[in-house]
């Protein structure tokens, strides 16, 4: 890559990591996933900078390449693979899964704007977030959080409006199904 064009991937880089870390943390729940989510994506944008930088969108191309790097990342074997203390296989509860997102979804960086308001809402979004299906989570993140158009993340997402559509009704129906309607409508007052 040439000085200059290091120089403008760089002043990108700066100027757009941390938006694009806080949405790979609400695709994913866990800050450390979301930093290789977003450094993996970073990579890739390197790789192709000179050819994508001539391009008008140049947060679009990357935040399509973030959603497809979280879904590539959910497809995985190796992400479904489960870590055990060695206890008997099986005796696992969902509590000490809810505490495994609970301890990582507060080890964000300090000052994000994102951990500011109250601790115990966010985290009961991210609790929930993470047992929505990862392509509707992805079209709530991009439609409510990045306040991206039904158009804009089809393009992102590359599949139809009418599936982006789907997906996001599926999505709210899913966190209606387990917020319930009166704390989704509390939740949306107050973020």
């Amino acid at each position: 890559m040439l000085k200059i064009d290091e120089a403008s991937y760089r002043e990108f880089v700066v100027a757009r990591r941390r938006a694009l870390l806080r949405t790979a943390f609400l695709l994913c729940g866990d800050w450390h996933l979301a930093e290789d989510l977003v450094q993996e994506t970073l990579a890739k944008l390197y790789v192709s900078w000179r050819r994508v930088q001539r391009r008008d969108e140049m947060d679009g191309y990357v935040r399509k390449a973030l959603v497809n790097t979280y879904i590539d990342n959910r497809r995985r074997p190796w992400r479904r693979e489960q870590v055990t203390d060695g206890s008997l296989i099986g005796s696992g509860d969902r509590d000490d899964e809810h505490h495994d997102r609970s301890s990582r979804a507060h080890s964000g960086p300090a000052g994000d704007p994102a951990h500011m308001g109250d601790p115990s809402l966010r985290q009961r979004l991210v609790d929930v977030l993470a047992d929505v299906p990862p392509r509707q989570r992805a079209a709530l993140v991009l439609r409510f959080w990045e306040d991206l158009s039904v158009e804009q993340v089809a393009g992102l997402m590359n599949c139809s409006e009418g599936t982006v559509k789907s997906q996001t009704a599926r999505g709210l129906e899913r966190l209606r199904d387990l917020l319930g309607t009166d704390e989704l409508a509390e939740m949306k007052e107050q973020l």
